[in-house]
């Protein structure tokens, strides 16, 4: 037993190291376009973060549902049937294709009542427009990178979308400095002066940081679809040798698997908009503090999401190949590890809470309050490891109708609703408002609840799974 799940933890860790790798390039570009921006101007850079909390959350719900060719890919795998992953790699690209269309068209002309409805001011929100009309360009290309690093991660190959995601980082960052900065920026670049006419680049300022996204975006997304044509590593699938035409049938698993899972991850994205939104009238200290805490433990979270989506793969794979038994040994041994993750994460909080938070502010009353944030965050580690986890898991067996629902009560009745109440001081509540204590309460209740319902349901289908699949394997 100890060897297996030795040997089943390394298959985990190396498919989920080069997914971190990945998630953490690409946050690396929100951070190069607010460092960047925030250097121009406090104008430009509340236009992008302004933007950001449109686009993004729309882009996660397109790269949900895209995730739901990974199983797909992974269970056809696992039962060597790799000539069927063509044609439903093919209908997730259809669907990329017309989501991300649909995405640029609602960030190019839909958004300025949501501005008018969250009481941008108005030179914000002219800003703010211009940089998403720039973004939507490159919608349609994130969405091929998307469904493309969803398929690759279904064949085991997660390492490729980690390298294709630097080169998007790479191409980001000089991209900003010229578009932002204008000829200043170039300048700056290549440390010298240059000839007058490329001195006299205009400023884009934010406008120009949308435009570096959207060419990051396309740049991803035709390095993945041109890897994918070459690599020796999809032969066997043959991808680009000849298209296949929408299919209803296979369209409608995609979006049967995919869609819970794109609308599970707009809520939990959603959930943490709105708690910016609901704390802001607290003042900028608790402001400030809570985007601090929040963004340190976001990034030590990279590594429990990374574990869940390899598990996703993991699973799939055990499961497609009849192991139905193997299949819940694999689920319960990757929740396990997500368990040590997380209590190595306590440590590093326990440890590193006051000097990291000493790196984002010298003030002194915001040091105080994130730290205390964070003490907070040390008790939502394990729920919120074994939480993505058991649901990377769970979309291994292409349950994810269940994760939707779980997250709707689990975050937004639970966790917003159970947070609102305790920070606000609603009717009936046992103690006085507690401000962002209260929401980030709320939070560990609702991660918790998540833990427990998805554990339940984790339990009752790897078990049934591995009971349909008993007859099949004493036979072989």
């Amino acid at each position: 037993m100890i060897a297996r799940s030795r040997k089943e933890t390394w298959l985990l860790i190396r498919l989920a190291l080069p997914i971190c790798g990945a998630q953490l390039a690409q946050a690396g570009m929100g951070t190069t376009d607010v460092l960047m921006t925030g250097r121009l101007s406090a104008t430009d850079l509340a236009a992008v973060s302004v933007g950001s909390s449109l686009w993004m959350p729309l882009m996660l719900f397109m790269t949900g549902t895209l995730m739901g060719v990974t199983p797909i890919v992974a269970q056809l795998l696992g039962g060597g049937q790799a000539h069927r992953i063509r044609a439903n790699v093919h209908q997730a690209l259809w669907v990329g294709l017309v989501l991300g269309i649909l995405s640029g068209l609602l960030l190019g002309f839909a958004v300025a009542p949501i501005f008018r409805l969250m009481n941008v001011p108005p030179q914000v929100a002219a800003l703010s427009a211009d940089y998403l009309a720039a973004v939507a360009f490159g919608m349609p290309g994130v969405a091929l990178f998307q469904a493309l690093r969803a398929f690759s991660d279904g064949m085991n190959h997660t390492r490729p979308s980690l390298w294709i995601s630097l080169v998007g980082l790479a191409v980001n960052i000089p991209a900003n400095y010229v578009l932002i900065y204008g000829g200043e920026g170039l300048s700056a670049l290549f440390g010298t002066a240059l000839p007058a006419s490329l001195e006299s680049i205009p400023a884009l300022g934010a406008m120009g940081c949308g435009i570096a996204t959207a060419l990051s975006m396309w740049v991803m997304g035709l390095a993945m679809l041109r890897y994918t044509q070459r690599s020796r590593a999809y032969r066997d699938v043959s991808l680009w040798r000849a298209p296949t035409p929408p299919q209803v049938k296979m369209i409608g698993e995609l979006l049967h698997v995919g869609l819970p899972i794109g609308v599970a991850i707009f809520v939990e994205v959603t959930l943490f908009t709105l708690i910016a939104l609901f704390i802001a009238s607290l003042g900028e200290v608790t402001v400030a503090a809570h985007q601090v805490a929040l963004n340190f433990t976001s990034l030590l979270f990279m590594l429990p999401l990374s574990l869940g989506m390899a598990l996703t793969v993991r699973v799939g794979n055990t499961l497609g190949s009849g192991q139905g038994e193997l299949a819940r040994f694999v689920a319960w041994n990757g929740v396990a590890v997500s368990l040590v993750i997380a209590l190595a994460n306590d440590l590093i909080l326990w440890l590193a809470a006051e000097p990291v938070v000493a790196l984002y502010t010298h003030d002194s009353e915001v040091q105080a309050l994130a730290v205390s944030l964070i003490w907070l965050a040390i008790l939502y580690q394990i729920s919120d490891s074994l939480q993505v986890n058991m649901a990377g898991a769970l979309r291994g067996y292409k349950d994810t109708r269940i994760i939707m629902i779980i997250t709707l009560l689990a975050y937004w009745v639970v966790g917003l609703g159970g947070g609102h109440w305790l920070g606000m001081g609603g009717s009936g509540a046992p103690v006085p408002a507690l401000g962002v204590y209260g929401y980030w309460i709320g939070l560990i209740a609702g991660l918790s609840m998540a833990a427990l319902l998805l554990g339940l349901r984790l339990h009752r289908i790897s078990r049934a799974e591995a009971q349909r699949l008993q007859p099949s394997q004493s036979g072989d």
